[in-house]
This record gives C-alpha cells, sequence and structure tokens, in this order.
C-alpha cells in the first residue's frame, strides 16, 4: 500500500507562508530525496498554482539558481500530479489530472494502486486529509526564522481526536533549518 507523505516547511513560529522562510541547498536536497520514492504529487489548488509553471519551466530551461534546484525541478516536472479543486479549469502537462468530488474515496483508492508513495503539500488540502485520518507520515522542515506574521499551520482547524505521531528521524542543517519525520 502507498503512503500518503505531507512535507512542509514551517518557521520556528509555526507560520507556513512561503514567503516567511528561506529555503536553501540543504531544503532543496532534502526534498528532492524525499521525492525518490514518490509517485505521485497531491495538491489543492493554491499549492498547484504555486508549483506549476514555476518548477516545470525550470525544469525546461535548467534555469536553477544552482544545481540542486534544478535536479528538484527535473523531479518535480516528471511526477504525476494531482490537483483537488472545485474551481481550476485546466491544467499544465499530460501528468497532471484534476479531482473535483469523492476526495476520501479517491485517496482511499489512490493508496491502493501499485506505485511509488504519495506526496502532498500545502495547507487546506492537507489539514482536510489530516482531519480523515489519511495521511501516513510528516515531513516537517523548520526554518530558523521567527516571522511574528502570516498564517499558521493548524490555525482553525478542528481534529476529531487526537494525533500521536512517533518521531522516525531527525537532521539538522548547517544552516540552522531542522528536518523532522514523523509516522502515524
Amino acid at each position: 500500500m502507498r503512503k500518503l507523505i505531507f512535507g512542509i516547511n514551517l518557521t520556528i513560529d509555526g507560520c507556513c507562508d512561503h514567503t516567511k522562510s528561506s529555503g536553501n541547498e540543504e531544503v532543496h536536497e532534502y526534498f528532492t530525496n524525499l521525492m525518490q520514492d514518490v509517485g505521485l504529487l497531491l495538491y489543492g489548488r493554491k499549492t498547484y498554482e504555486l508549483m506549476v509553471p514555476f518548477w516545470p519551466d525550470i525544469a525546461r530551461n535548467r534555469s536553477g539558481e544552482t544545481k540542486l534546484m534544478n535536479e528538484f525541478a527535473q523531479k518535480f516536472d516528471a511526477i504525476d500530479k494531482i490537483v483537488v479543486s472545485q474551481s481550476l479549469e485546466s491544467t499544465e502537462g499530460s501528468n497532471t489530472r484534476i479531482i473535483r468530488t469523492g476526495l476520501e474515496e479517491e485517496i482511499l483508492k489512490l493508496k491502493q494502486e501499485q506505485g511509488g508513495h504519495i506526496l502532498t503539500g500545502g495547507v487546506s488540502l492537507p489539514l482536510q486529509l489530516i482531519a480523515l485520518g489519511l495521511v501516513d507520515e510528516y515531513n516537517v522542515v523548520i526554518h530558523p526564522i521567527i516571522a511574528g506574521e502570516g498564517r499558521r499551520l493548524f490555525e482553525d482547524v478542528a481534529l476529531p481526536e487526537k494525533l500521536q505521531l512517533e518521531l522516525v528521524e531527525s537532521k539538522v542543517f548547517k544552516s540552522g533549518h531542522v528536518a523532522l519525520r514523523y509516522s502515524k
């Protein structure tokens, strides 16, 4: 069975606004490595529109500022994608499709399929998946920043019950970023 993995960047104060954090080579390498066993990327509309066409353009033109950005872009572009959206009219590329209804049923079916794991990111969709009990693993990269403002990850979320997670792995980067991997 495929695992559904949630990956996100957070500041020390829990801000998940991508404009408030500071990616670097180590963070790109971490997420590139995370995608090695991934066969499907699952996003909501907002996250999809942040990622596409940005990363596919970098992959096509090899225009990343660093070698690792280009590697991440290549990996990202090659993986099949699903966008969960009621409002998105179309997607870019032949390896992307849209799910409009039946989220829980669709994800349960996807988890039963053969192939690499499913990776989700962003905020709204992953929070729905967490509330449904569908997320199997959490990969959180803490950035050494106190944003002082911006959207917080679990703001306005009511889970049906407390989730007790097990720390599977932790890694401290030279830059002060910390990667934490938890399992349900």
